[in-house]
């Protein structure tokens, strides 16, 4: 499984965002995430040992410089600067300070570079976080399936968690994000059969992102069962969406 071991690392070629320059605000020896996605790069949260501490602020803004000023003199492009990592980046206590600094660094060094955050939108009913999301050019923020039975099965939340209540959180966006959801299936459920698709449809109706972002497993997966779509096949599914003229961008 992947791990990510330093605070910025890259850049590597996303093919959702291009050359991105990643940070990681969780633990460096190990995996930290309220979701245990059956898909996760990551591993299972079980096998995430290891230490449990978030980076300082202070130590983040180091390596954020270091690595930004070492890009820019040696000529390095930069598309994006893209928190993911060992986690949910949203976890990490002082995450709008962080988007802050990153903000400011960009500024001064990549200027035309975008912010991206990869969350799973479950902290986003906490207005600081859902506030600094919104600083950022791209809140890229993950509902999979539509309901919460299926969430469970594909997500594995730890602790509460209400699809209902990450719809209303997101309202508040009012479109200003991207969506992205993870289509996939195994034995056990199959993420967009038809009555599941239907009412994924209907909740990106309901939220109008300014994107949605369609995808599916391309790396390792601790479930071994899943099976992935291809590009055709997601294009095919999401058709209405763009015919009714949604920006929807699909990878494979």
């Amino acid at each position: 499984m992947l791990h990510f071991d330093e605070i910025v690392f890259g850049p590597i070629f996303s093919r959702r965002l291009g050359s991105s320059m990643g940070v990681n605000l969780l633990p460096s020896k190990g995996k930290l995430c309220n979701f245990d996605c059956v898909y996760c790069e990551c591993g299972w949260n079980k096998d995430g040992v290891g230490d449990k501490m978030f980076p300082e602020l202070e130590d983040i803004e180091k390596a954020l410089e270091e690595k930004m000023s070492k890009a820019a003199a040696e000529g390095v492009a930069v598309d994006s600067i893209t928190f993911s990592g060992n986690g949910e980046p949203t976890m990490h206590p002082d995450f709008p300070q962080v988007i802050d600094v990153t903000l400011r660094l960009r500024d001064r060094y990549f200027p035309d570079a975008k912010v991206s955050v990869l969350s799973n939108a479950t902290l986003v009913g906490r207005k600081r976080i859902a506030d600094a999301l919104m600083r950022v050019d791209n809140p890229i923020l993950k509902i999979d399936a539509s309901t919460d039975e299926l969430i469970k099965k594909i997500n594995k939340p730890v602790g509460a968690y209400r699809l209902a209540d990450i719809i209303d959180s997101l309202k508040g966006f009012e479109g200003r994000f991207i969506l992205q959801t993870m289509f996939l299936k195994s034995p056990d459920f199959n993420t967009v059969a038809h009555d599941d698709l239907e009412r994924w449809m209907d909740i990106v109706r309901e939220l109008k992102p300014r994107e949605v972002m369609v995808y599916t497993i391309d790396r390792e997966t601790p479930d071994k069962s899943l099976a992935k779509y291809s590009v055709e096949e997601m294009r095919s599914m999401v058709q209405p969406l763009i015919d009714e003229g949604f920006k929807v961008q699909i990878r494979g």
